[in-house]
């Protein structure tokens, strides 16, 4: 596993909207990092899906930088709420995708064409390895593998994008790191067995090896770390981005932390380790599971965020 340093830039600020998530609410309240989408009286209403995409956008002495992270899988969705949200494809430098599953990647075509007109030939698409092979699962007391879609580089490639692989931590626009290949220290954070990838001949356990995430770090706050479905182990991700850094205090964490079934010992363990690092902000979203997001509720409510898609959030100066 990769033991890179990157120099980084702090972001007087960066604001992540949460285009596509699982769950919508137009009456939760605002908090103390998050503004809602309400939509109140229209005639359209923010899209939820199983899926999860990210546009963010990273402001250093007073220049503002754009980025997407991960796409959801409904196009239709996923574009009416980009539209609903009021977002510029223009402003954005960058695309990156976590990894290769279709709720994160099954829209990406259809957002890229909208992009196409609006962005330089060439901006370039960030992934990690084995991003572009079929995966599969396997349902407890199914026959066979079923699976679950594919994403083509030449699809992407076709419309004028540039796809760039990484596995080691990179500066994507101004502020915006992704981590690289996350190396797996805890002893309890293990892909479940019924995730598959094709790499011979026939499916074989999937490890998620070149599975990324996205950190900043905020003046006078710490990172903000924000990962895809967390496969690798939110844990693991947090101290990647802690040691690719050089930077220890933790300002937020969010995204999906893959405990979905997961056993109450694990959700217990991931806990008492994020609560160490002492963020002022968790933000579970997409594939937590309802009993870990309960459980980060019931022990950690002061930085407790429940999400909604659409939901806005800003770490740093507003």
């Amino acid at each position: 596993m990769t033991k890179t340093t990157i120099k980084t830039s702090e972001v007087d600020r960066v604001t992540i909207w949460v285009v596509a998530d699982n769950y919508y609410d137009a009456l939760r309240l605002d908090g103390k990092f998050a503004h809602r989408f309400r939509g109140l009286g229209s005639a359209k209403s923010i899209h939820a899906e199983h899926g999860l995409s990210y546009y963010i956008e990273t402001s250093i002495d007073g220049k503002t930088s754009g980025c997407m992270f991960d796409f959801g899988q409904d196009s239709n969705g996923i574009l009416n709420n980009i539209s609903l949200l009021g977002i510029d494809l223009g402003k954005i430098g960058a695309f990156g995708l976590s990894h290769g599953h279709f709720d994160h990647f099954l829209a990406a075509i259809e957002i890229l064409k909208s992009a196409r007109s609006k962005v330089p030939a060439g901006t370039p698409f960030y992934v990690g390895e084995e991003c572009f092979s079929k995966r599969f699962v396997l349902p407890p007391g199914a026959a066979a593998p079923i699976g679950v879609g594919q994403l083509k580089r030449a699809a992407i490639e076709e419309l004028g994008y540039k796809i760039v692989e990484v596995s080691t931590p990179v500066e994507i626009v101004p502020g915006a790191y992704l981590t690289g290949n996350i190396e797996r220290t805890t002893s309890y954070e293990k892909v479940p067995p019924m995730l598959l990838i094709e790499r011979g001949k026939s499916p074989e356990p999937d490890d998620f090896r070149g599975e990324q995430a996205l950190f900043f770090h905020v003046k006078g706050k710490g990172l903000v770390v924000i990962s895809g479905c967390g496969h690798a182990g939110i844990v693991n991700t947090v101290r990647q981005a802690r040691k690719v850094s050089s930077i220890e205090k933790v300002h937020a964490v969010m995204g999906g932390f893959h405990l979905i079934n997961a056993r109450q010992e694990i959700i217990n363990r991931t806990i008492e380790d994020i609560k160490a690092m002492k963020p002022e902000c968790v933000v579970p979203t997409h594939c937590t599971g309802f009993e870990a997001i309960e459980a980060f509720k019931r022990e950690m409510p002061e930085e407790f965020n429940l999400n909604t898609a659409g939901t806005c959030y800003t770490f740093g100066v507003s």
